[in-house]
């Protein structure tokens, strides 16, 4: 498994692996640093407002800051990036702002962010459809004749469903310059990874045809390293790889799962012993730049951008009721219309008998109780 950073901060060398962070310097490390401290605040405060009824549900990352970070980061621009949805650290090493990251949490909007502004879908719930979806994207970028990379990432359970190994076959088959980044956190849900996978999963996708390698997904250094590696072959025409981060989710599976029911205390308290963030701050502390002034300055940003998703969630207003219709189809269809319109008849009863309640828009929904039956003439359907 490849490592750079040791758990106490020293700095391991690694010939094949070396040339590839040559660049990054201490003031570099400390922006992964400051990336790391403040996506797992943010996680915290998002996980606060969830408990505090403000979100219906949160997906923690706590305690793969680095494999997300690492990775992100490795990224260029143009690369686009397909994630479940966890990847809430990625989604801000990508630009996406802390409102857009609660935003579908809040239950205000069907999706979080423009995918074209930041270079990244929104999160995908179904497990493992977005390793398809990013093999697909590749093998446009292949035929478009750019050296663009697809990323997809997705955690140790997905990797028994079968979307995600119908996806390396495609990937292998058109050498897709697609990355596969597995975040093996340890468990899918409740069933831990030993008991879907007798060998380390990065042992499955060579026998695709497509390279492997294992990470300490708690060294951001290490998961950089890689993960450029992963993004030249892609670049260069050397198909894709599968790269196995191997971490572990210190929190639950999203806010409505209790971990302690199946959770090892002694296993958790190895794990937290092995903190992504703490391991950079010793390797800085030993090069002499973890002062009080640094750390208070990466803490005060950090809860900046805390009190940022914060306002940012209070803001968020309930949508309109009939904007649920939109953006369905590129093109509106009968049948669809003839949902907006009842939709809209039975909100109108809600102001016809009360004076106030649910009301939609009757403008966009064009709603009443005989345009209704005319729309439903025309899709010859009956209730």
């Amino acid at each position: 498994m490849v490592q750079l950073l040791a758990q106490d901060g020293t700095r391991r060398p690694d010939p094949e692996h070396d040339p590839w962070v040559a660049d990054l310097d201490d003031e570099r490390l400390v922006a992964l640093y400051e990336d790391m401290v403040v996506v797992r605040r943010l996680d915290i405060e998002a996980t606060a407002l969830q408990r505090q009824g403000q979100l219906g549900l949160w997906p923690p990352l706590l305690g793969q800051e680095a494999a997300q970070v690492g990775s992100a980061r490795a990224l260029r621009p143009d690369d686009f990036v397909f994630s479940s949805y966890r990847e809430n650290a990625v989604a801000w090493c990508r630009g996406v702002s802390t409102t857009d990251l609660v935003r579908v949490w809040k239950g205000t909007a069907a999706t979080g962010w423009d995918p074209r502004a930041v270079g990244m879908a929104t999160p995908t719930i179904i497990i493992g459809a977005q390793t398809l979806h990013a093999t697909g994207y590749a093998i446009g970028c292949a035929k478009d004749g750019v050296d663009s990379v697809a990323v997809a990432y997705f955690g140790d359970g997905a990797t028994s469903e079968g979307d995600v190994h119908e996806a390396m076959v495609f990937a292998a088959s058109y050498r897709a310059p697609v990355v596969f980044f597995c975040q093996n956190n340890q468990w899918a849900i409740s069933e831990p990874v030993g008991l879907q996978s007798r060998r380390p999963l990065a042992d499955r996708a060579p026998g695709y045809g497509i390279p492997s390698v294992r990470v300490d997904g708690n060294d951001v250094l290490a998961v950089t390293a890689v993960t450029r590696v992963a993004l030249d072959r892609a670049r260069t025409g050397g198909g894709p790889t599968f790269v196995e981060a191997v971490t572990y989710r210190r929190g639950p599976h999203t806010t409505s799962d209790d971990p302690t029911r199946y959770v090892d205390p002694a296993v958790h308290e190895r794990w937290v012993a092995l903190d992504p963030i703490a391991r950079v701050e010793r390797y800085l502390e030993r090069r002499g730049r973890l002062t009080d002034e640094l750390t208070g300055t990466v803490t005060a940003r950090a809860d900046t951008a805390a009190a940022e998703m914060r306002a940012g969630c209070h803001g968020l207003e309930p949508p309109p009721p009939l904007s649920v219709f939109d953006h369905v189809y590129t093109t509106p269809t009968s049948w669809l219309e003839r949902q907006r319109s009842q939709y809209a008849a039975y909100l109108a009863m809600f102001d016809e008998r009360t004076g106030d309640g649910p009301a939609g828009d009757g403008s966009e929904g064009g709603g009443t109780a005989g345009d209704d039956a005319a729309d439903e003439g025309t899709a010859g359907g009956t209730r």
